[in-house]
């Protein structure tokens, strides 16, 4: 059984880092996978990209190219229209001759919706976020429309019917109805519920399985050990918060976070924030912070998670969060809205505190809550349990290896 999973990058972005570690899950239970991708920034020899600089710089021209029908719209959120061509992306898939191609996040001009049609193996489709199954917004907040046929698109501010979501959701309507192979999986409950919804999967088979997770790696570490190799103080409380664009992309929760922090009780915390640079306005609401930026090391991740007291991640929208997925593998509890797949994640009040959504005053007692019910480690230790049964990479491994086996038993009959 060959498996060869698609993703644009194979290291950067969360979708890279799950598909990633999908990849290594499979080849740690002898599964023959290999990775593809645009963009490489590890060594791994399985993993292969566009080796010459002409074709280095097509990846670059197809990021510039697809964009351009947004350029008179005003898009308040992030939203890919698959216009630039793929390049004979199919062909270089095929000519590795995988039994299966399992399709990860394939945007930023990679693959172009009609060139899935030339990908000649059993499609398995991962949604990393809403794109596969609207007109063009990876997210779609309020909006229903997905579940019909999109167009005046809330995203793009557009006031027309016959818009850009409506034309691309008409193009990947017509091409989804001629792929008689494709699995969608929805990493969250929540996800996979929503694709179900939608008019251009109703159709298809949808499963929900999780991302896997190296719990050996993302592990419980001695706090006091993990605070002083970062240079933090013993005694303090420590409320961690990290995402991409931590500080700068609003659907990642910064602004109702500074505003839990002004009915926080327990005034004896400081904030660590990785992932986004000091903003110019906001303030956390005069707590210290300490402003960690990138992270790229998993020795200086996993320190992080196990020096703090709790994890807090107030996204607006969220699919499966890795980053709850690491901290709690670490033992570290987080509190987070009830929205998204947040739940499948976080049980309420036994591994942490699920907040009513978008309630700042709640997601600030969740933090309370934590911070005083944890003093005998019993939130970590459920934390832990709930990714060691889950979510730990050989467990899941073996779902998407039956998975497979099932889509290559009904190829066969």
């Amino acid at each position: 059984m060959k498996i060869l999973i698609v993703n644009f990058t194979d290291v950067a972005g969360g979708a890279a880092r799950a598909a990633k570690r999908l990849h290594t899950s499979l080849l740690t239970e002898n599964v023959n996978a290999k990775m593809f991708v645009q963009i490489k920034e590890s060594s791994d020899k399985d993993v292969i990209s566009p080796k010459t600089t002409f074709k280095k710089k097509l990846v670059k021209l197809q990021a510039i190219l697809n964009p351009i029908p947004l350029k008179k719209f005003n898009n308040i959120a992030p939203f890919s229209v698959s216009f630039s061509p793929s390049f004979n992306i199919a062909k270089k898939i095929n000519d590795l001759s995988p039994d299966i191609v399992h399709l990860h996040w394939v945007n930023a001009g990679m693959i172009k919706v009609e060139d899935l049609l030339k990908i000649k193996a059993p499609i398995v489709w991962t949604l990393h976020d809403m794109w596969p199954f609207t007109g063009g917004c990876h997210y779609a907040d309020t909006c229903k429309l997905y579940q019909k046929k999109c167009g005046t698109c809330l995203v793009l501010n557009s006031d027309k019917e016959n818009d850009v979501s409506r034309k691309l959701f008409i193009r990947k309507q017509k091409v989804y109805s001629q792929i008689y192979n494709l699995t969608i999986v929805g990493l969250s409950r929540w996800l996979a519920s929503a694709a179900k919804e939608s008019s251009l999967f109703k159709d298809k088979d949808i499963v929900n399985l999780p991302n896997p997770i190296d719990t050996s790696v993302f592990r419980p570490l001695d706090k006091n050990k993990s605070r002083v190799f970062l240079g933090l103080e013993k005694e303090k409380k420590y409320i961690l918060f990290g995402a991409m664009h931590a500080t700068s992309d609003k659907r990642k929760g910064h602004m109702q976070l500074d505003s839990a922090l002004q009915y926080l009780k327990d005034k004896n915390v400081e904030l660590l924030i990785f992932g986004g640079t000091k903003p110019k306005e906001l303030q956390f609401s005069g707590f210290i912070t300490h402003y960690l930026g990138q992270i790229s090391s998993n020795e200086s991740l996993l320190a992080l998670y196990n020096a703090a007291d709790v994890m807090i991640v107030p996204s607006l929208e969220e699919n499966l969060s890795n980053v709850i997925m690491e901290s709690l593998s670490c033992g570290t509890p987080v509190v987070g809205f009830d929205i998204g797949g947040n739940g499948d994640l976080i049980s309420h009040k036994e591994n942490g505190y699920l907040a009513k959504p978008l309630n700042v005053k709640d997601l600030a007692f969740g933090i309370d809550w934590i911070l005083q019910n944890n003093e005998t480690a019993i939130l970590s230790n459920f934390a832990r349990t709930k990714v060691l049964e889950n979510f730990d990479n050989k467990v899941v491994a073996k779902k998407y290896i039956e998975l497979y086996k099932s889509i290559l038993e009904k190829k066969s009959s």
